[in-house]
């Protein structure tokens, strides 16, 4: 593709940024929205995100764009949730927008902790794979893949599907998270039942796959050469990764995922500014800070905008994700069968 010079690319965000502002202006109801919102002048976000620079850079966006600050508190999933029961069962309505993966928000919307959003135009543009309601948006995606050790997994012998894991050459020789605890693990361990079957996790409970829940440390240590194989493996941690000797595999069925999503907060202060705000996530340019930075982008067109080295791996089948009602049972399960 023939590089564009940095005039041409500004003059054509320019270009794009007037198209937006005039496509409000033709709506009148959304510029209601607008007006509202900065008038409202301010936005309390909750979010499971923690210290993540690329959600502070579409903060900081989304405040020199509409002049509305943004006050972000970061804390655990169970956390945001606890402190938001707290909050409304006193009375106290203090966030405007919750950000969370979407087993913790299908909780919450069943506690009754947030209210309908509104219509916000730029949820036409949300892929098919994710699903669209009156409360949640789907925002951002993390993807999970396969990391190998390039010194010691030669390309030949490299997994092509998730059931060449099975291999016996691989015995004994597979970092895993844990798959019987909340994270990265649990949903492999879902998504793979579901496809494969019981049988699946029972052979590869027999390959005696190593459990660590220190991700950083999990990937460092198959980096090292301790392990060959590590799974599942987060694409956005692959940035972090790039000078070792590593590479992230995305098997032929797919990536397992989890949703991240918006929801405004029941009674939100500023529900003007929270519906301005989630449009604005939604926007190609929000997106591909995320897209850039490892994870899958929910609105179409963005995948292909991503660094080459990248795109292969985003551009790849949404396998499947956790089914929040199936959660404990399958906790239960994985304690079972990995013992």
């Amino acid at each position: 593709m023939t590089p564009i010079s940095r005039k041409t690319f500004l003059a054509l965000a320019a270009g794009f940024a007037a198209a937006r502002t005039a496509a409000a202006q033709d709506d009148p109801e959304w510029q209601k929205v607008v007006d509202g919102a900065k008038k409202e002048g301010k936005l309390t976000i909750y979010t499971a995100t923690l210290g993540s620079r690329y959600h502070k850079a579409v903060f900081q966006a989304f405040e020199k764009k509409y002049g509305i600050s943004v006050e972000p508190l970061e804390a655990r999933a169970s956390e945001v949730r606890e402190r938001v029961r707290i909050e409304q069962a006193a009375g106290r309505f203090v966030g405007d927008i919750h950000h969370n993966g979407a087993t913790t928000t299908w909780l919450m919307l069943r506690d009754g902790n947030f209210q309908p959003h509104g219509p916000i135009p730029n949820l036409k543009n949300i892929e098919t794979t994710y699903e669209v309601d009156d409360t949640r948006v789907p925002c951002e995606v993390i993807s999970y893949c396969l990391l190998v050790n390039r010194n010691q997994v030669k390309p030949a012998d490299e997994p092509k599907s998730w059931q060449d894991l099975l291999d016996p050459k691989w015995a004994g020789k597979i970092l895993s998270d844990d798959m019987r605890a909340l994270g990265g693990g649990a949903v492999f361990f879902v998504v793979m039942y579901d496809k494969f079957g019981k049988t699946f996790h029972e052979k590869l409970a027999a390959q005696k796959p190593v459990f660590s829940r220190d991700i950083a440390n999990s990937e460092r240590r198959t980096a090292r050469g301790e392990y060959p194989l590590y799974i599942p493996f987060s694409l956005q941690d692959l940035s972090q990764l790039k000078s070792l000797p590593v590479k992230a595999i995305v098997p032929t069925e797919g990536r397992p995922y989890i949703l991240f999503q918006l929801s405004m907060l029941k009674n939100a202060p500023h529900p003007n500014a929270a519906r301005l705000f989630m449009n604005f996530y939604l926007e190609p340019e929000q997106q591909l800070v995320f897209a850039n930075a490892g994870y899958n982008p929910t609105i179409k067109g963005v995948v292909e905008k991503v660094p080459e080295d990248l795109r292969p791996l985003l551009a790849t089948k949404a396998m499947g994700t956790t089914t929040p009602e199936k959660q404990d049972a399958m906790l239960a399960l994985a304690k079972d069968i990995y013992k």
